[in-house]
């Protein structure tokens, strides 16, 4: 091949990589991985979708308890945001060092309720001494199990108002608050406790009544990027996004209460 053969050939080469390289798709960035509690799904899954198209950066859930939850971090979980529906499983993050500390922040606050099947008739107005036990009948009580916020935020409400241990033996427990409303849902319990969150998504049952603020602690879902988010500037982003307007708004139509602390 002479000279003049081997000049063409390089350009045609060249000339067809760099066509090549102009036609290869961005490179797709690497979504932020979100463990939350599952209380949050709905309103995070449409947060999640905002975000992603204001800015094309892909976020990605996992809900479970947060019990659950903070136990998968602890053993390594991919997890680069943890948002908790209480303030406890989030010390036990912090406290084994799996969270970025300066980056915690309280977004949302919630209430209790109690709940029905949509069709029942059961009034039962929520106070001191409340005939929870012969209002259930044969019944069990639908709560998430006791190492679950909803669950821990329930018996506190019964053990204050003095009616736990009337009906400690008729818990149909839960593995997360939203297991508990499927109970009450699908008619195999007739009543339980849940979120006023979860209870307004499902036609299907109805809220008795409210439990009162000073019946339990606060209900506040903090959130934290864990050590391996605190590398990843994306799950920075989308941190700072869930406490902006128009994460705010959304979660505000799907009934959570924006704490002051943001």
């Amino acid at each position: 091949m002479t000279d003049l053969h081997r000049r063409r050939a390089l350009g045609a080469g060249l000339a067809a990589a760099g066509q090549f390289l102009l036609a290869a798709p961005a490179r797709a960035r690497a979504p932020v991985t979100v463990f939350a509690a599952a209380s949050l799904q709905n309103a995070l899954n449409d947060v999640g979708a905002a975000y992603t198209r204001g800015t094309g950066q892909p976020v990605r859930f996992s809900y479970a308890a947060s019990s659950a939850i903070a136990r998968q971090i602890e053993q390594g979980a991919p997890a680069d945001l943890f948002v908790s529906a209480d303030r406890e499983w989030m010390d036990y993050v912090a406290h084994r060092g799996l969270i970025q500390p300066a980056s915690r922040r309280d977004l949302l606050a919630g209430r209790l309720v109690l709940i029905a099947p949509a069709r029942s008739k059961v009034q039962l107005a929520i106070r001191p001494g409340m005939p929870l036990a012969r209002t259930l009948g044969r019944g069990r009580l639908a709560m998430a199990a006791p190492d679950v916020p909803a669950g821990r935020y329930g018996r506190a409400a019964l053990t204050r108002l003095g009616v736990w241990k009337s009906v400690e033996g008729r818990i149909a427990p839960a593995e997360n608050v939203r297991s508990a409303l499927q109970f009450v849902a699908r008619g195999e319990a007739p009543l339980g406790i849940v979120y006023e969150t979860d209870a307004k998504l499902d036609r299907r049952v109805r809220i008795v009544s409210v439990f009162p603020p000073s019946s339990h602690p606060p209900i506040v879902y903090p959130a934290a990027l864990t050590s391996r988010g605190a590398r990843n500037r994306a799950a920075g982003g989308f941190l700072a996004y869930l406490s902006g307007p128009e994460a705010t708004a959304v979660f505000r139509r799907y009934g959570f209460s924006v704490t002051p602390s943001r």
